[in-house]
C-alpha cells in the first residue's frame, strides 16, 4: 500500500483504494453502486515492484475480503478498510459520486461500503434460512505471525467473519477521520496500527477500535444503516430477488437483530487473542480437567514477572510465551496457569480459557477464573483503559455468555493465599469493582 501511494502521488484523491477495487475489492452490488464501477486493473504500476502488485492481486483473488495481519496483531480485511478510506477521501474532496436510487431512508455511504451491506445480507440469509447458518465470525489463526502466509478460520464462515468486522470498524474510523483531516495513506495506517516492532511505549489506536466504533455508531445508528443498505439492495436489479416477499417490518427486524448482535460481540465485548496467535506451546498434561460452568468467582493477579506492562502485540505475545515457559519448565505445570491475561495494548490474551481448570489460585482453581494483568502493580495500578477492559467489558460479557454467574465475586489473589499479588495498587483498584468481597 505504501508503494501504491508513492506510485499514485499527484493523481486524484482516492486513487489507491480505486486501484484496490480494480483488483476485485469492494465487489458487492451495494459497494459498487456507492463507489461506482472499478477501473481496469493495470498490468503494472510505475515505481511498484511487480512482485508486490502481483502479491496484492493474488491475495484478492484468493479471498475477496483480503484478510491481512496488522502490526497490532489483529486480522483485518482490506476490502471494507479501503472502501471506508475511499469514502472518506471523496467526502473531503467533494466527490465524485454516482446518483443512488431513491430509497425513502437516509443512507451513509461510509457505513454501506464497510459494514451495513455485509451485516444486512448475512442476517437476511439467516432470517430466510433454517437458523443454523452463522451470521458473525469466526476468528482464525495465521500459520506464522512473523511470516504470515495462510489464514485458517476457526469454524464455519459467515459473511461477517472477525477479519471483516475489524476491517469494517477500521474503515469507518479512518474514513471519518479522512473526511475531516488531510493525511497520507501510509502515515494514516502506521499511526493507527503501530509499526509492529514491539517497542511502542503506548498502545496503538487500533487497540481501541471497538470503543471508537461504538462512539461513531451506537446500536440505533447501526440498525438504521442496515435498513438503508437492505433497501438499496431491494432497488438494485442484481439483488432484488433477495428481498422478494420481505416486507419493511421484516427488514426492520433483521436490522435490529444484526445491530444488536454485532454490538454485543464486537463493541461491548473485548477482543481476545487466541493461543495460536501468541505462539502457545501445547498443553502437556493428560487429561485436561473441564470446569463446571458457570463459575462464581474471579481472582485478580498481576504477573510480577514480566514486571513491565506490554503496550504492543509483539511485547504482549513475548510476555505470554515467557510466562508459559516459566510455568511449564520451571514450575512443572501443564500450561500457563492463568485463564486470561490482560495486556496494556487493548487486548485480552487467552491462557487456559473459559473451559479448562487453571493453576492460578491454589485451592480455588475449580471455583473461579484467574485473570492476570501484565506487570508489577505494587506501587502503581494498570492504566484506566486496561482496568475498564476487564471490569466493564470482559466480566459482563462472561456473564452474558454463561461462563460466570451473574452474582459473581471478585477477589485479589492475596485474599486466598500468602502473597502480595495482585500488588497493593491494583488491589486498591479492585476493591471498588462490582462483586468485590
Amino acid at each position: 500500500l505504501v508503494a501504491l501511494e508513492a506510485s499514485a502521488h499527484g493523481s486524484s484523491a482516492g486513487s489507491v483504494p480505486a486501484l484496490a477495487r480494480a483488483l476485485g475489492l469492494c465487489g458487492t452490488p451495494g459497494c459498487r453502486t456507492v463507489l461506482g464501477e472499478p477501473p481496469d486493473a493495470p498490468q503494472a504500476l510505475p515505481g511498484v515492484p511487480p512482485e508486490q502488485w502481483q502479491l496484492l492481486g493474488e491475495l484478492v483473488r484468493h479471498d475477496p475480503a483480503a484478510p491481512v495481519l496488522a502490526p497490532d496483531g489483529s486480522t483485518v480485511a482490506l476490502g471494507p478498510l479501503l472502501a471506508g478510506i475511499e469514502v472518506g477521501l471523496r467526502q473531503r474532496s467533494g466527490g465524485p459520486w454516482d446518483p443512488l436510487p431513491a430509497l425513502g431512508v437516509p443512507l451513509d455511504p461510509l457505513f454501506t461500503v464497510t459494514i451495513a451491506e455485509a451485516l444486512g445480507t448475512s442476517f437476511l440469509a439467516a432470517h430466510d434460512g433454517d437458523g443454523n447458518a452463522p451470521t458473525l465470525g469466526p476468528g482464525g489463526c495465521w500459520d506464522d505471525v512473523d511470516d504470515p502466509q495462510n489464514y485458517t478460520l476457526a469454524g464455519p464462515p459467515s459473511l461477517v467473519p472477525d477479519a471483516v468486522a475489524n476491517g469494517a470498524m477500521d474503515g469507518v474510523i479512518l474514513g471519518a477521520r479522512l473526511a475531516q483531516e488531510p493525511i497520507g495513506l501510509a502515515e494514516l495506517l502506521r499511526s493507527y496500527y503501530g509499526v509492529g516492532n514491539g517497542s511502542e511505549a503506548a498502545r496503538a489506536p487500533s487497540g481501541q477500535r471497538r470503543r471508537r466504533f461504538g462512539e461513531l455508531a451506537g446500536p440505533a445508528r447501526l440498525e438504521g444503516e442496515v435498513v438503508a443498505a437492505l433497501e438499496l439492495l431491494r432497488a438494485l436489479p442484481p439483488t432484488r430477488a433477495l428481498l422478494e416477499g420481505v416486507g419493511q417490518q421484516d427488514v426492520a427486524a433483521v436490522a435490529r437483530r444484526a445491530a444488536q448482535e454485532f454490538t454485543e460481540r464486537y463493541v461491548e465485548c473485548p477482543a481476545v487473542v487466541p493461543r495460536c496467535m501468541w505462539g502457545a506451546r501445547p498443553y502437556r498434561g493428560t487429561p485436561r480437567l473441564l470446569l463446571a460452568l458457570p463459575l462464581g468467582a474471579v481472582y485478580i493477579h498481576h504477573t510480577l514477572e514480566p514486571g513491565t506492562p506490554c503496550h504492543s502485540f509483539g511485547a504482549c505475545a513475548r510476555a505470554m510465551r515467557h510466562m508459559q515457559r516459566f510455568h511449564q519448565d520451571t514450575r512443572g505445570w501443564d500450561d500457563i496457569g492463568y485463564s486470561f491475561v490482560v495486556g496494556s495494548d487493548g487486548y485480552v490474551y487467552e491462557g487456559r480459557g473459559w473451559h479448562w481448570v487453571g493453576a492460578h489460585t491454589k485451592g480455588y482453581n475449580t471455583q473461579g477464573f484467574g485473570l492476570a494483568f501484565v506487570g508489577d502493580f505494587s506501587a502503581t495500578a494498570p492504566d484506566a483503559e486496561s482496568l475498564a477492559l476487564v471490569r466493564d467489558q470482559l466480566l459482563p460479557c462472561a456473564v452474558r455468555a454463561g461462563h460466570v454467574r451473574h452474582n459473581y465475586t471478585v477477589r485479589g489473589h492475596r485474599q486466598l493465599g500468602t502473597t502480595d499479588c495482585p500488588g497493593s495498587a491494583l488491589f486498591r483498584e479492585i476493591q471498588g469493582w462490582p462483586g468485590f468481597q
